[in-house]
């Protein structure tokens, strides 16, 4: 007897049991018998994209909300045009299921000449271009479906990070019997001999120190300490900052906050409170090129306590197989105790200025944008003149910060607002892009309005890449794009569909937009013009460093 429980879905089972409800990517012929279970599943929701590049980055932008994402794509063609943004989910340590189309598993032993392919018989080529953005690779066959995706979703899941599952067109429909149980995940490894030699050696290091300070960075939020970090901070009087990829895993509305560290380029009394501590503990941390304005951090390691993921460093000392979890709530204790040997600073982070006139510049845009922000809001950058003035704000309670910093994909932001926006519709999207970065990926605006979502999006009309003029080129037509009409978009990808679309060229404009949008219930788009060259002061200290790395000696 033929059973009527298939390849197809038990996977899709084991998505839904994992949180994912969404399923982000394009049809192929290959995956279109898949695409029929998908559509009858009565959890997982398919999200079709306008391609597959953007897919990927709303899968990337669902897996910053969400336990992790899934993406489909059809081989070869499909595939290669997903995998910047694999990449920059592999980069970044965001858990997305690409799962792939292929042909029939007889096709390809058989060896034919099949289109998608590269004609010469052999299917393995894109599967070896991805393992090196991928944490997991498997090539689905009946016998081993169910152990392999098992395996991938728990490596996804363990690891932080994208899986490849080549699902041939075949296997998809074989028969396979239903899981008895529950997904196993392992616990991280804890070594209770290295824990307690790193509380030992941290309580020494802490005792001596009367200035103590921490700096947290994105990865305390890929591996699930964000919680457990705030409730040390709500218990303890520590001067704290994050980095600009970390931006919002700390309550910015805390009073011993002090702002974002950039390194050189921070403000000044960040700057202070990090680079003079005696003991700086620092979370998470990446120092990346764009985010220290060219590694100008004045940081010694003999100076911090650093935990990782799965590791903490005490000066030049590790200690190994210690998640970060059991270090931050091991920190956590040592600090409560020692705080009263330490100095406990009045904190005034730096605000931005109000603008004296009704001209529409970047220091203008950005205070009116501090004043429109409440909490609970996601506020979603690309990397250029936004993401550099999005790091001067203080966030509201509860905000989610998304830059993609560290592999900088312009265009990222926008299919990723739409895969959070989709992961969780209850909160306020604030989209904040320049001209340049948009039109890589504009396309995306027609599957907001096509399912009813309500981003709110400032495009930021500079003419053109920005960031490159001011590191080199000012005037350089490589740094030119094509002028488009930005307003009629929404009318253009979302026939019959309503949205608020305005452009807004000085301050009153802008303002009383604010108050039009401030609870508007349909997506708003609103672009914002701003002078050619006006850029945010970090950017300017940023490209300066990126400028004198690219400079041949």
């Amino acid at each position: 007897m033929v059973s009527s429980y298939k390849v197809a879905d038990y996977l899709l089972d084991r998505l839904a049991e994992v949180g994912i409800r969404h399923l982000f990517g394009v049809p192929g012929d290959f995956n279109l018998n898949f695409l029929d279970h998908v559509i009858n599943h009565p959890v997982i929701e398919w999200m079709g994209c306008a391609n597959e590049l953007n897919a990927a980055y709303a899968a990337d932008g669902y897996a910053r909300v969400m336990p992790a994402a899934a993406l489909l794509t059809v081989t070869g063609v499909g595939e290669l045009s997903a995998i910047n943004g694999i990449a920059g989910s592999f980069a970044e340590y965001l858990p997305v299921i690409h799962i792939v189309g292929t042909p029939a598993l007889r096709a390809q032993k058989a060896g034919e000449l099949l289109h998608h392919s590269l004609g010469d018989g052999d299917f393995g080529h894109f599967s070896r271009m991805a393992q090196v953005v991928s944490c997991a690779q498997a090539s689905l066959t009946a016998e081993n479906a169910t152990a392999e995706i098992d395996r991938l979703l728990v490596a996804a899941l363990c690891q932080r990070r994208p899986v490849y599952l080549q699902l041939p067109a075949d296997v998809a429909q074989a028969d396979v019997a239903r899981h008895s149980g529950a997904l196993s995940l392992p616990r991280p490894i804890l070594s209770q001999t290295s824990l307690q030699e790193f509380i030992d050696a941290a309580r020494e290091k802490l005792q001596s120190a009367h200035r103590v300070a921490l700096l947290a960075d994105f990865l305390v939020d890929r591996f699930g300490a964000q919680q457990a970090l705030n409730q040390w901070m709500a218990e303890t009087n520590l001067p704290h900052a994050t980095l600009l990829m970390g931006k919002g895993v700390l309550d910015e509305t805390h009073p011993m906050f002090i702002g974002t560290y950039a390194g050189a380029a921070s403000h000044a009394s960040v700057k202070e409170y990090i680079e003079e501590a005696e003991v700086l503990i620092t979370v998470g941390v990446w120092f990346v090129d764009t985010i220290t304005a060219g590694f100008s951090q004045r940081i010694t390691q003999d100076n911090c306590i650093d935990i990782q993921p799965n590791l903490a460093r005490i000066g030049l000392k590790v200690f190994s197989q210690i998640p970060m979890a059991a270090a931050v709530a091991a920190l956590h204790e040592l600090c409560k105790s020692l705080q009263d040997e330490w100095q406990h600073p009045v904190i005034t982070p730096p605000v931005l200025a109000e603008p004296k006139d009704n001209i529409l510049n970047q220091q203008a845009f950005w205070y009116h944008i501090q004043h429109f922000l409440r909490p609970n809001d996601v506020l979603v950058t690309d990397q250029g003149t936004s993401c550099f003035g999005a790091a001067t704000l203080i966030l509201p309670t509860g905000c989610s910060f998304f830059a993609q910093s560290l592999w900088g994909s312009i265009g990222f932001c926008l299919p990723a607002t739409y895969g959070a926006q989709v992961a969780q519709p209850q909160r306020r999207m604030i989209l904040l892009s320049g001209d340049g970065a948009a039109q890589l990926t504009i396309q995306e605006l027609g599957s907001m309005l096509r399912d009813g979502l309500n981003p709110i999006i400032f495009l930021l009309n500079n003419q053109g890449y920005t960031v490159e003029r001011i590191i080199n080129g000012p005037e350089q037509r490589y740094n030119d794009i094509a002028e488009w009409n930005w307003a009629q978009l929404p009318q253009a990808f979302g026939k019959g569909k309503q949205s608020f679309t305005r452009t807004v060229t000085q301050v009153d404009q802008l303002q009383q937009v604010l108050a039009q949008i401030e609870n508007i219930d349909q997506l708003a788009f609103i672009e914002v013009i701003l002078p050619k060259m006006d850029t945010p002061e970090l950017l300017n200290n940023v490209a300066k460093s990126l400028q004198a790395r690219n400079t041949a000696v």
